[in-house]
């Protein structure tokens, strides 16, 4: 059974850092590309980015690009995702998901499966 657990969100001042991660079980994580999505308050899902399976090719919505960082550890089964320069806007549950291949193109149509969520909430 595919497991998707994220972790690592939190209340953060704007300008702040913080590391999420995404412990995978249930499939072989190394063969499939991963990403990251969020869903602010009241509003539709949001894709933030990806990555294919090796890690090497990653891929960063405009409102993200510059301020986070896509990474995996193929040993330990991990997804993260490093938030800089926090601003409210990035107020949102954040979610991990799996795609159907190896190799991503980028956004979330993709993605076969998704975890639970992280809620990440910027406010002063």
């Amino acid at each position: 059974k595919v497991q998707l657990v994220e972790s690592g969100g939190g209340l953060v001042q704007p300008g702040g850092s913080l590391r999420l991660s995404c412990a995978a079980s249930g499939f072989t994580f190394s063969n499939y590309a991963m990403g990251w999505a969020r869903r602010a308050p009241g509003k539709e899902l949001e894709w933030v980015s990806n990555t294919n399976s090796a890690g090497g090719t990653t891929y960063y919505a405009d409102s993200v690009k510059g301020r986070f960082t896509i990474s995996r550890d193929n040993t330990k089964n991990t997804l993260y995702l490093q938030l800089n320069s926090l601003k409210p806007e990035d107020t949102a549950m954040y979610y991990c998901g799996k795609e159907f291949g190896p190799y991503s193109k980028g956004g979330t149509n993709n993605m076969d499966y998704w975890g639970k969520g992280t809620l990440v909430t910027i406010s002063s």
